[in-house]
């Protein structure tokens, strides 16, 4: 039945489209009506490289404000389409650079097509000895593939870390722990500058927490990958972007933030001279020591002997994290058709968590009304991680002299050191129960290679064709030695004792095409990727076979005018169970809360379609509108039994809640996600996120589970003057069904306010979270056939901090000799840039 109710909902939307873009056509657009486009570069003329966040601005005849405009990318490129047929002037600016117009630009049915090649900007002769170039991006960007949250102009997250930031971009939800989910799908694949890193294996929310919000750009929300990005992730693509700067000459910046719950630093250091370049960073931080309360409680029935057992947990845990980052890359423009970039970071995270609970297990015969025991014990635990990772790349780009084709070679690697311990101790406060515990010591290697081909090769204007290859080998080695408390002393227990040897090599190749139909009336992109997975794993018992997927993507926009454009797309994906999820060995550091992997997972397969409207105003405001309906298969979920008793390897424990990854049935979501920016006065903005979606969970055997989810929140900025703003954040997650329960609720809020002094070089900041509450508290339950489970957490949350920027810089534009002329840019006088 409800898939029924889905083909009534896409018809539906399709018919609103097919109606929404005849009404458009016979409008404003019209098969009939020319809709050109001027394309164009641009250069510097004394350094001869490309100006990238230029602004160009097309202007009618006679007529002084600006029709339409756009911002050069990095490699100085820049289109304006949808140009409708007439004479323009077309206008370059930038700060540091004289303003170039360019007259007479005539769009007509025989020239439809306009390329001024590279357009020489000039350097002013005034300079100031220091300058600072300030370009102010949209907070959010709409891309035809993407969305992309710009950081920079974001003062709650100052001081905080990429986890702080992601709550504010759209369609993502954090949880107080720092788990990610896109909407509402947690089957992420992180990226740093596109490019995959080893420190999202081990802990995401530890590799989060130690990138500081200062380092970041932007962040790129990407829930409709196309065929050039890797298959893997349901829910899509999440690439942080960090800061790098391609000004000419020496500049960077330092940022400093103390706080009651987190403290971090980070140093920026960039210089470009030339046809070489020099980026590098170096920052850390520290969460502060916190402690949590935990409360719990399990209610299991035993039918055979028809008793029933109350197990209470009360305690509290003590947490902290840190971690350190630092990169270096060299960019070289070997000439002006071929550039090289050589990377290289270092990255090290560690926590520690350690706590004291009382436990209380109460065992009542139902029959006769009677207690059968009563054992009060004392757990204390203790846990260690510390990861050290190296990453390094190089990068080769070659253009041609024909725009926008292009090869690109990229060769990347990751190599991982992990090493975790843990320790727990159960003294029984009732006789005749002797002491219980186990160590554990837990060292890990991993290594990844990424080698990928790509090329572009445009064919005409309208028609260009992306196709390339990359291999992805993996290989993970892992070793647990425990032992277990017996008579007073530890001795070494071979039954917790292991090691594995894991290796999966991914093979994958990919054509697609970029294409625009009826002279502009749509642009599209469609794809198709290949990829072939092969996993060996000496877990005992264990063979896991090789699979080949085929994942289809496609994109279709088409812009109502120059304000206004729409979006619909369908992308298949695949979720890869990870070597934690595959794994039989069963972790018992907690031994009422047992876990363990599953050697048999399948991948999980989705289905995403999305259909979105964009729409700028002209008082500044924009939003946008996204429907989505996302159907996986083999869904993979975490999944918990409860036994009475349970042999594992030898030992039996007592009371057990056994959590398990399984491939369970179907998961069905359609949602519906909001953005809006409204400009209230000059002064002050209003900015929205809002998510809505239902999930139904189907579960052979079991009930089938319907949850409707939210997360809503509201940003305010106002600026008062004199360099001085003040911002407020609110966020709210609302509770979610899971299939075998409740997760909880999750609100807070953020106030911040910043001045910048020294013409904005210097600024200081202050920043609280959650003032008026020391602890969130977080209520979740799981339930069974035959118990259930509630869970309580006191998490400390309110903040207080200060953050101290400073940003240097000297840019120097001294005409240089060229040695070589293969360093020119094409064309350096053509198409009006003299």
């Amino acid at each position: 039945m409800r898939r029924n109710y889905f083909v009534e909902g896409v018809l539906t939307v399709l018919l609103c489209i097919v109606l929404t873009v005849n009404a458009s056509a016979n409008r404003s657009i019209g098969f009939d009506e020319i809709k050109g486009k001027v394309t164009g570069r641009i250069i510097d003329s004394v350094t001869r490289l490309p100006v990238s966040y230029a602004t160009i601005s097309i202007f009618k005849i006679n007529n002084p404000s600006p029709i339409n405009g756009v911002v050069s990318d990095d490699n100085g490129a820049f289109v304006l389409t949808n140009v409708a047929e007439g004479t323009y002037r077309i206008v370059v600016d930038f700060i540091g650079y004289h303003k170039k117009s360019i007259n007479n630009v005539t769009i007509s049915k025989a020239s439809a097509d306009v390329s001024l090649g590279s357009i020489l900007l000039a350097p002013s002769t005034n300079q100031l000895k220091t300058v600072e170039i300030v370009s102010k991006a949209p907070i959010v960007e709409n891309k035809i593939d993407k969305q992309v949250y710009n950081v920079a102009n974001d003062l709650t997250s100052q001081g905080g870390s990429a986890a702080d930031v992601l709550p504010k971009v759209p369609q993502v939800t954090v949880d107080i722990d720092g788990n990610v989910s896109l909407q509402g799908n947690s089957n992420i694949q992180f990226l740093i500058n596109g490019k995959p890193s080893s420190i999202f294996g081990a802990s995401l929310a530890d590799a989060l927490q130690s990138i500081p919000a200062s380092q970041i750009k932007s962040i790129e929300v990407i829930t409709s990958p196309g065929a050039k990005y890797d298959a893997n992730g349901t829910g899509g693509i999440i690439n942080i972007v960090l800061k790098e700067s391609k000004i000419e000459g020496v500049n960077g910046s330092v940022n400093l933030s103390a706080g009651t719950r987190r403290e971090n630093g980070s140093l920026n250091l960039n210089i470009r001279k030339g046809n070489f370049a020099v980026n590098a960073y170096f920052n850390g931080g520290e969460q502060i020591n916190s402690t949590t309360i935990n409360k719990s409680n399990v209610l299991s029935y035993n039918g055979a002997r028809d008793t029933s057992t109350n197990q209470a947990q009360y305690g509290s845990s003590s947490f902290r994290r840190g971690g350190f980052q630092s990169g270096l890359s060299l960019n070289w423009d070997i000439t002006k058709k071929d550039q090289l970039t050589i990377s290289g970071g270092y990255n090290q995270f560690e926590n520690h968590n350690f706590g004291l609970t009382n436990q209380d297990q109460l065992t009542s015969d139902l029959a006769n009304n009677l207690i059968v025991s009563d054992v009060q014990s004392l757990r204390n635990s203790d846990s260690r991680f510390v990861g050290k990772y190296f990453d390094y790349s190089a990068a080769y780009k070659k253009t041609f002299a024909k725009e926008n084709q292009e090869l690109d070679i990229l060769v990347h690697a990751s190599d991982g050191n992990n090493q975790s311990n843990f320790s727990q101790q159960q003294t029984y406060l009732t006789g005749g129960y002797p002491a219980s515990g186990t160590i554990g010591n837990n060292p890990g290697k991993d290594h990844e290679t990424d080698i990928s081909i790509d090329y572009t090769q445009p064919f005409t204007k309208q028609f260009t064709i992306e196709t390339g290859a990359k291999a992805t080998l993996e290989n993970i080695n892992n070793t647990v030695v425990t032992d277990t408390l017996k008579n007073g002393s530890y001795v070494p227990n071979a039954n917790q004792t292991y090691g594995f040897n894991y290796d999966r090599k991914v093979y994958a190749a990919y054509l697609s095409a970029t294409f625009s139909l009826f002279n502009d009336f749509f642009d599209g992109k469609a794809g198709l990727r290949d990829e072939y997975t092969s996993t060996t794993a000496d877990f005992p018992g264990t063979n896991i076979p090789g699979y080949n997927i085929l994942a289809p993507s496609a994109v279709l926009t088409h812009k109502l005018d120059e304000t206004q454009s729409l979006k619909i797309s369908y992308t298949y994906r695949i979720q890869r169970p990870d070597y934690g999820s595959l794994n039989p060995f069963y972790n018992v550091s907690d031994p009422h809360n047992i876990s363990t992997g599953n050697p048999n997972l399948r991948p999980e397969e989705g289905h995403n379609y999305e259909f979105g409207y964009s729409k700028n105003f002209a008082s500044g405001a924009n939003i946008y509108v996204g429907l989505y309906y996302r159907y996986n298969t083999n869904d993979l979920q975490s999944y918990t039994t409860f036994y009475d008793s349970l042999k594992v390897n030898g030992t039996t424990y007592s009371n057990v809640s056994l959590t398990q990854r399984a491939n369970i049935g179907t998961e069905t979501t359609d949602g519906l996600s909001l953005f809006a920016s409204l400009p209230v006065t000059k002064q002050f903005n209003l900015r929205s996120n809002m998510n809505f979606s239902d999930r139904i969970t189907t579960n052979p055997g079991n009930p089938t589970v319907s949850g409707f989810i939210y997360r809503i929140n509201l940003n305010a900025t106002y600026e008062f003057g004199n360099d001085l703003t003040a911002e407020i954040f609110g966020n709210y997650n609302s509770s979610q069904r899971t299939i075998q329960g409740t997760r909880p609720i999750f609100a807070f809020y953020n106030v911040a306010v910043r001045k910048q002094l020294m013409k904005k070089k210097f600024s200081i900041g202050l920043t609280a979270t959650d003032p008026f509450n020391k602890y969130i508290n977080q209520t979740s339950t799981t339930s069974g056939p035959n118990f259930y489970q509630t869970n309580l957490r006191e998490v400390p949350f309110r903040s207080f901090g200060i953050t101290l920027s400073y940003k240097f810089g000297k840019l120097e534009f001294k005409k240089e000799k060229k040695d070589d002329n293969n360093n020119l840019p094409d064309n350096p006088d053509g198409g009006g840039g003299k």
